[in-house]
């Protein structure tokens, strides 16, 4: 019997302390964010929600970031992006270290606009110690305008994985033993932003920005973030935290088919695939997912 008590409080002062290292947030949004710069404003509809307001004109771009820095985890976030004419604008929502930008990761979310009628595409990259150049991009199968959306990054020390509304659409595997970059211990924090890009935004540059649909407003709320303080790295790392589902090193057959159907109806385009681009060979990791 004692050796069991002992066993027992062991285990019991082991999950305490796996509780303590996972943080689960969702946001009070004045507490949660910085007004980094531009027209960023908190606003409440009719039930008194939060919503942040991001504004684009033709002086004032707008950007807001997290107070607080994540190591793993997972980072939700409800969105609705501009409505109409959107062409030659980004509506980003993503993740970057602090640091020399030359060793900088990242995890990018960019949505770029288009003309009236046309869909919104996604394009998504990683940065690992100041390597990208791993775009794919996305046509999204429903109207982004209408309502809000939910876009999810999670990031553990096995994969970083991208979903839609619970749909998974991208995977990237963490391949450092084959010499691939990863992002694996440099701490993120969260921005958004909207911006003009229409020198490549949209169809390659070639559509504007329409400056007479001024002003372009993206709205923001429902902020959520399950995640490892930086200090608990080690603990953070351990996949038997993350108690299976998403978190899981393998997915399941459901979720083997929505990456299958995004990249048959919905991907436009994929770096691995860029024989223009890469004329002597796909990347070493493109062959390895």
């Amino acid at each position: 019997m004692g050796q069991a008590r002992v066993h027992l409080l062991a285990s019991l002062v082991a999950f305490y302390l796996i509780v303590l290292a996972i943080t689960q947030v969702t946001a009070n949004l004045l507490d949660d964010f910085n007004n980094l710069w531009g027209n960023t404003k908190v606003v409440y509809d009719s039930t008194g929600q939060q919503t942040i307001a991001m504004t684009l004109d033709r002086s004032t771009t707008s950007g807001f970031s997290s107070k607080s820095t994540y190591l793993f985890g997972r980072i939700d976030m409800d969105i609705k992006l501009v409505p109409g004419n959107s062409a030659g604008t980004v509506t980003t929502f993503y993740m970057v270290t602090e640091g020399p930008w030359q060793y900088h990761d990242e995890i990018d979310l960019e949505f770029l606009g288009n003309s009236s009628g046309n869909p919104y595409t996604l394009h998504t990259n990683m940065f690992a110690r100041g390597k990208g150049a791993r775009e794919k991009r996305y046509n999204l199968w429903f109207d982004p305008t209408q309502d809000f959306h939910t876009y999810t990054i999670i990031w553990n020390q096995q994969f970083i994985r991208i979903l839609i509304d619970d749909k998974l659409i991208r995977q990237i595997k963490n391949q450092l033993v084959y010499g691939v970059p990863y992002p694996s211990y440099q701490p993120m924090r969260v921005f958004s932003s909207i911006w003009n890009a229409d020198d490549w935004a949209t169809q390659g540059g070639r559509v504007k920005t329409d400056w007479s649909q001024a002003p372009f407003t993206a709205y923001f709320r429902n902020f959520k973030a399950t995640s490892c303080s930086p200090s608990q790295s080690k603990i953070c790392g351990q996949s038997s935290l993350t108690g299976g589902g998403l978190f899981n090193q393998d997915l399941d057959e459901t979720r083997k088919q929505q990456l299958k159907d995004v990249d048959a109806n919905y991907k436009v385009y994929d770096y691995c695939t860029d024989s223009t681009r890469f004329q002597n060979g796909a990347p070493k990791e493109c062959g390895l997912q």
